[in-house]
Protein backbone atom coordinates (compact mmCIF):
# COMPACT_ATOMS: atom_id res chain seq x y z
CA UNK A 1 0.00 0.00 0.00
CA UNK A 2 1.37 3.34 -1.10
CA UNK A 3 1.54 5.98 1.59
CA UNK A 4 3.11 9.43 1.95
CA UNK A 5 3.00 10.94 5.42
CA UNK A 6 3.98 14.57 5.95
CA UNK A 7 5.07 16.00 9.27
CA UNK A 8 6.73 19.11 10.65
CA UNK A 9 4.08 21.72 9.97
CA UNK A 10 2.89 24.18 12.56
CA UNK A 11 2.62 27.81 13.56
CA UNK A 12 5.69 29.99 13.10
CA UNK A 13 6.38 33.72 13.22
CA UNK A 14 7.40 35.65 10.10
CA UNK A 15 11.11 35.18 9.52
CA UNK A 16 11.09 31.80 11.22
CA UNK A 17 11.90 28.35 9.90
CA UNK A 18 10.27 24.95 9.61
CA UNK A 19 11.46 21.64 8.23
CA UNK A 20 8.82 19.43 6.65
CA UNK A 21 9.32 15.70 6.24
CA UNK A 22 7.56 13.27 3.92
CA UNK A 23 7.99 9.59 4.75
CA UNK A 24 7.10 7.21 1.93
CA UNK A 25 6.07 3.60 2.14
CA UNK A 26 4.84 1.09 -0.40
CA UNK A 27 7.18 2.49 -3.06
CA UNK A 28 10.76 3.67 -3.35
CA UNK A 29 11.28 7.40 -3.72
CA UNK A 30 14.54 6.92 -5.60
CA UNK A 31 12.42 5.73 -8.54
CA UNK A 32 10.69 9.11 -8.83
CA UNK A 33 11.17 12.82 -8.87
CA UNK A 34 9.54 14.09 -5.68
CA UNK A 35 7.87 17.42 -5.12
CA UNK A 36 6.14 19.66 -2.63
CA UNK A 37 3.00 21.59 -3.51
CA UNK A 38 0.86 23.87 -1.38
CA UNK A 39 -2.70 25.13 -1.25
CA UNK A 40 -3.89 28.21 0.59
CA UNK A 41 -7.57 28.69 1.50
CA UNK A 42 -9.60 29.70 -1.54
CA UNK A 43 -6.63 29.23 -3.87
CA UNK A 44 -5.54 26.57 -6.34
CA UNK A 45 -2.83 24.13 -5.43
CA UNK A 46 0.56 25.33 -6.66
CA UNK A 47 3.95 23.78 -7.25
CA UNK A 48 6.61 24.71 -4.70
CA UNK A 49 9.70 22.56 -5.19
CA UNK A 50 10.81 19.44 -7.03
CA UNK A 51 13.86 17.22 -6.78
CA UNK A 52 14.73 14.86 -9.60
CA UNK A 53 16.32 11.45 -9.30
CA UNK A 54 19.77 12.81 -10.08
CA UNK A 55 19.47 15.63 -7.55
CA UNK A 56 18.50 18.55 -9.79
CA UNK A 57 15.96 20.88 -8.18
CA UNK A 58 13.28 23.32 -9.35
CA UNK A 59 11.55 25.96 -7.23
CA UNK A 60 8.66 28.34 -7.39
CA UNK A 61 10.21 31.78 -7.96
CA UNK A 62 8.80 33.22 -4.75
CA UNK A 63 10.53 30.59 -2.59
CA UNK A 64 13.94 30.56 -4.30
CA UNK A 65 16.71 31.25 -1.84
CA UNK A 66 14.44 30.51 1.12
CA UNK A 67 13.31 26.89 0.64
CA UNK A 68 15.46 23.83 0.02
CA UNK A 69 14.14 20.45 -1.06
CA UNK A 70 16.24 17.38 -0.35
CA UNK A 71 15.89 13.62 -0.14
CA UNK A 72 17.36 10.79 1.84
CA UNK A 73 16.86 7.71 -0.29
CA UNK A 74 18.12 5.40 2.46
CA UNK A 75 15.32 6.67 4.71
CA UNK A 76 12.82 6.85 1.82
CA UNK A 77 12.07 10.40 2.94
CA UNK A 78 11.93 13.81 1.27
CA UNK A 79 12.32 17.11 3.12
CA UNK A 80 11.49 20.76 2.65
CA UNK A 81 13.57 23.20 4.68
CA UNK A 82 11.72 26.52 4.83
CA UNK A 83 13.57 29.61 6.05
CA UNK A 84 12.65 33.29 6.22
CA UNK A 85 8.98 32.36 6.21
CA UNK A 86 6.41 34.93 5.17
CA UNK A 87 2.66 35.13 5.85
CA UNK A 88 2.02 34.36 2.18
CA UNK A 89 3.66 30.96 2.72
CA UNK A 90 0.67 29.96 4.85
CA UNK A 91 -0.91 26.90 3.24
CA UNK A 92 -1.37 23.18 3.49
CA UNK A 93 1.79 21.58 2.12
CA UNK A 94 1.55 18.30 0.23
CA UNK A 95 4.18 15.78 -0.76
CA UNK A 96 3.82 14.23 -4.22
CA UNK A 97 5.60 11.63 -6.31
CA UNK A 98 5.91 13.38 -9.66
CA UNK A 99 3.97 11.86 -12.58
CA UNK A 100 1.92 9.71 -10.18
CA UNK A 101 -1.26 10.06 -8.17
CA UNK A 102 0.67 9.44 -4.95
CA UNK A 103 -0.08 12.33 -2.57
CA UNK A 104 0.29 12.82 1.13
CA UNK A 105 -2.52 14.04 3.36
CA UNK A 106 -0.94 17.45 3.81
CA UNK A 107 0.51 19.35 6.74
CA UNK A 108 -0.58 22.83 7.78
CA UNK A 109 1.96 25.64 7.81
CA UNK A 110 0.80 28.91 9.34
CA UNK A 111 3.06 31.97 9.34
CA UNK A 112 1.65 34.65 11.59
CA UNK A 113 2.49 37.02 14.41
Amino acid sequence: QVQLVESGGGLVQPGGSLRLSCAASGFTISDYAMEWCRQAPGKQREFVARIYRGGTTNYLDSVKGRFTISRDNAKNTVYLQMNSLKPEDTAVYYCHAFTTNYWGQGTQVTVSS
